[in-house]
């Protein structure tokens, strides 16, 4: 939690509970069902809840915004953002059901309202959407054909509506076909080593009827 609030000091004492509470639910399910390492679950506040909120430092979604979480694994990014933005709704989506119990009981565990979970493939989703998120479930093309379709029209966010991409490494040869992309280095926000190679990737997608 210290790590939390040395880059969100602002934090209310609900999102400081449900951020407390994250962690021993975590530890709890990861005992029954293996979604994290165990290197990665001695680390949850570094290598997941704070790389999740990277996104948090790049945008400040506006109220009502609507997000799909694509490949959401154990609840990531999507669970920490729908506990810093609590006014935006959240789509959780992944194809391994095993996965999606640990994340269903983490979401009741913590009382998230604005937060649904679908076991899919995200082809199969019907709706659109603010920004589609994820952290590096596939090469970007790939994943620009799965969400085709799912952008929303209105804009309503200082960023414009598209897909925002937790990666890492070099991503030159991923995004050369994508010339309206941005990228962001999440070690202009962290200070920690974890974050020198990892980055966000900003593609805004116009909307497709």
């Amino acid at each position: 939690m210290e790590l939390l609030l040395k880059y969100f000091p602002n934090l209310s004492e609900d999102q400081i509970s449900k951020f407390e509470k994250l962690e021993e639910l975590y530890q709890d399910w990861n005992l029954k069902i293996n979604v994290v390492s165990r290197k990665d679950i001695d680390e949850l506040y570094l290598r997941h809840v704070l790389h999740s909120l990277a996104i948090a430092k790049l945008i400040q979604f506006k109220a009502g915004s609507k997000l799909m979480d694509v490949g959401t694994g154990g609840g990531f990014p999507g669970i920490p953002l729908a506990i810093m933005f609590p006014e935006c709704s959240f789509h959780l989506v992944d194809s391994i059901a095993k996965k999606l119990k640990v994340v269903s009981n983490v979401v009741d565990g913590l009382e998230l309202t604005n937060v649904k979970i679908t076991h899919s493939r995200v082809e199969d989703i019907n709706d659109t959407y603010d920004f589609i998120v994820s952290r590096a479930v596939a090469a970007m093309p790939t994943f620009v054909h799965w969400t085709k379709g799912k952008i929303a029209k209105a804009q309503q966010n200082t960023l414009k509506n598209g897909i925002i991409y937790l990666k890492g490494g070099d991503l030159t040869d991923e995004l050369k076909d994508y010339k309206t992309t941005t990228i962001y280095n999440l070690s202009d926000y962290f200070d920690e080593d974890f974050f020198d190679t990892k980055k966000i990737v900003h593609l805004p997608i116009k909307y497709k009827p």
